[in-house]
């Protein structure tokens, strides 16, 4: 046996044991495609806190107390709280106008909605007590929601014995603005479809992603703890490792406005980025350990859970451009071994382009897949606007593993605030 056949032997070993550990996914995914986890309504409604976090967001505020006092759901069970937090213009002032309780919240060293979030718990337990209700929503600013939104995550919040967090569908409200609003609405929709609903039918956790979720009031009993850049990702990871699971919701739906140009889509990536990987290097350990530390008994089981969202906190990107420049240095040394080095390279590029090509179709499939999946839930696009977006999709997905590698070097990220022009989706 030669150099290059245990160079490919021993990287196309590597290779399939990472892909083995992803394998679930696909099972997921095939599972979400025909089915889903639906909940019966229930009578009994229950009292929530809604919690909000805004800066500078006067102009998309309005629209989502709007939604909230339309939705169907009894307003004396329903008290919305919103943290302004190093607001400069009228957030406060609209807020106030539309019913909700606002506490103030100036600090310009303490920018990510995280620390908003745990001030205004601070509040809520001296002001209010959280016992006093059975659970919070954490809603973002620029959220709208559909009617009937709360009636239905309240039915599966009742359903799991108000134990679980419950997540929901995440749409975009302007998803057909422009390519890179369509692209990003396509994402959150196949993290709906192809990730939520299987785990969900199959009884295992999910994630939450931004907001939109409902969670029991004792998580927040001892206050909000999460003021990384991405406190989504580490609510998950420490609900999971401690036990727990954060169910979801498909009939759920509601809207939030997404980017429009490269610029901010770039610098909010990254920052997605940069916080993923500071959760990984966090949580890692604790989610591990949770897989191997013996069940007690009567203690709930969700083991697989914790070893889906551990791989799912796995850099992915970065170990794939560490491995392919593994692979890359062991070639260099093949001519030592008298290899033409010109028939390796050649070798090498048809196998790098084939494997693209082919990630390629079955990544733009998959995007035709879901657009036809969840038509209806998809505004009306133009054929060329679908078939722009349908070509850019993979290289959208590809950006993910450039952002991996650059999350790695940067430091001392800021949050920036991402402009919304406070549209309100039309019915």
């Amino acid at each position: 046996m030669g150099y290059l056949e245990i160079v490919g032997i021993v990287f196309g070993a590597i290779w399939f044991v990472l892909l083995g550990m992803m394998f679930h996914y696909a099972v997921f995914s095939l599972i979400g495609i025909f089915a889903k986890k639906r909940f019966p309504a229930r009578e009994e409604k229950l009292r929530y806190g809604i919690i909000i976090g805004a800066r500078n967001e006067e102009t998309v505020i309005g629209p989502l107390l709007e939604s909230i006092a339309e939705n169907g759901y009894p307003q004396e069970k329903l008290q919305v709280f919103v943290a302004a937090h190093n607001c400069t213009d009228r957030t406060a002032e609209v807020a106030r106008a539309h019913g909700a309780t606002v506490y103030e919240y100036d600090n310009d060293n303490e920018r990510v909605v995280g620390f908003a979030y745990r001030y205004l718990f601070r509040c809520i337990e001296r002001d209010f007590g959280t016992d006093s209700f059975d659970g919070f929503f954490v809603i973002n600013a620029d959220n709208l929601l559909q009617r009937g939104y709360l009636s239905r995550m309240n039915d599966a919040f009742l359903y799991y014995g108000k134990q679980y967090a419950v997540t929901s569908y995440r749409n975009s409200s302007n998803f057909g603005d422009n390519s890179i609003s369509c692209l990003y609405g396509l994402f959150f929709l196949a993290a709906c479809r192809f990730e939520a609903r299987g785990r969900s039918v199959c009884g295992c956790s999910t994630r939450v992603s931004g907001t939109g979720y409902v969670m029991p009031s004792s998580y927040v009993k001892e206050g909000w703890e999460y003021v990384t850049l991405t406190e989504d990702w580490e609510f998950t990871a420490d609900r999971i490792a401690q036990g727990n699971k954060i169910m979801y919701c498909d009939d759920a739906e509601f809207f939030d406005e997404q980017p429009v140009t490269v610029s901010v889509m770039m610098r909010q990536r990254l920052r997605w980025a940069r916080g993923h990987t500071i959760v990984f290097f966090t949580r890692l350990k604790k989610l591990v350990k949770g897989i191997f530390t013996p069940r007690k008994r009567g203690g709930k089981d969700n083991k697989f859970s914790q070893y889906d969202i551990a791989v799912s906190i796995l850099p992915s990107g970065a170990i794939g451009v560490g491995l392919w420049l593994m692979q890359l240095i062991c070639l260099a040394f093949a001519p030592l071994c008298g290899y033409d080095p010109a028939r390796v390279w050649a070798l090498y590029g048809v196998v790098s382009a084939c494997a693209f090509a082919f990630s390629y179709l079955i990544t733009l499939l998959t995007g035709a897949l879901l657009m036809i999946l969840e038509r209806k839930r998809i505004p009306k696009l133009g054929f060329f606007r679908r078939l722009a977006v349908l070509l850019l999709w993979p290289f959208f997905l590809l950006l993910n593993v450039i952002l991996d590698v650059a999350s790695l070097f940067v430091k001392n990220l800021k949050w920036k605030p991402i402009p919304h022009r406070g549209r309100r989706k039309e019915k």
